[in-house]
């Protein structure tokens, strides 16, 4: 172990202090990515979640939940073109106003080291997933020269993760521009590889945020449809 080692957060650059304590001494030297501080500012979910999207169901009022689901999971759910196609997603945290500037940062500024910092909750989490296939959710052509990476394919390669690159995607008008009516409503963005081999597999999307779960739906469709067995997905925020 370096005591005098000095990282720096890789959100706020901030000197990282080391640990100088007895068991620190004696224990497996984990390395530090972040500060105390900003690790403190992510809200992890917890408690009682949405059956499918992983939302917090004692953020809702109670006319928004039906039963172990949120209303939008609800009415997904009551529509026989969507029912049944995602099992579950599971997100790391809540989207709140320090997530949304790192993930400005990562997804639109270009700050690829950021994928590190998502990337170790990712690790963690897809290690009790059964999983046959790590999916990322694909960029268009338009969308990748633009932010110069797959955030979610740099999540996976962080992570140590094989990345399945069965998935492109048609370009279209940015998600966050469109109302919840829209993105239901869009025909398939979402075309499968000629090489791809779903069949009976278990497959995990990787995304950045879970809004209205139409893109993962999208991509769940596709795939479900081309005979996948189950297709569940980890998105960094919701």
């Amino acid at each position: 172990m370096n005591l005098f080692q000095q990282n720096h957060c890789l959100i706020c650059h901030e000197i990282i202090l080391p640990d100088v304590g007895w068991r620190a001494l004696f224990s497996v030297e984990k390395e530090q990515l972040i500060c105390v501080e900003c690790e403190r500012k992510f809200e992890k979910i917890d408690g009682e979640t949405c059956r499918i999207c992983n939302r917090p169901l004692h953020l809702l009022d109670a006319k928004f939940r039906d039963d172990d689901l949120c209303h939008d999971c609800f009415r997904w759910e009551g529509d026989e073109e969507w029912r049944g196609y995602l099992t579950k997603n599971t997100s790391l945290f809540l989207y709140n106003d320090f997530l949304k500037e790192v993930i400005a940062k990562f997804k639109f500024r270009g700050d690829y080291v950021l994928a590190k910092v998502f990337a170790m909750y990712v690790k963690v989490l897809a290690a009790n997933m059964k999983a046959d296939l790590f999916v990322p959710i694909p960029l268009s052509e338009e969308r990748l020269y633009e932010r110069g990476f797959n955030q979610a394919a740099a999540l996976l390669r962080e992570a140590d993760l094989p990345a399945a690159l069965i998935l492109t995607r048609v370009h279209s008008e940015k998600q966050s521009k469109k109302s919840r009516s829209e993105r239901i409503h869009l025909p398939q963005v979402f075309n499968l590889t000629h090489e791809a081999d779903v069949e009976g597999k278990r497959i995990v999307l990787i995304d950045d945020i879970y809004t209205t779960g139409s893109t993962l739906r999208h991509a769940a469709k596709l795939l479900k449809q081309a005979g996948a067995a189950n297709i569940e997905s980890i998105t960094a925020a919701r």
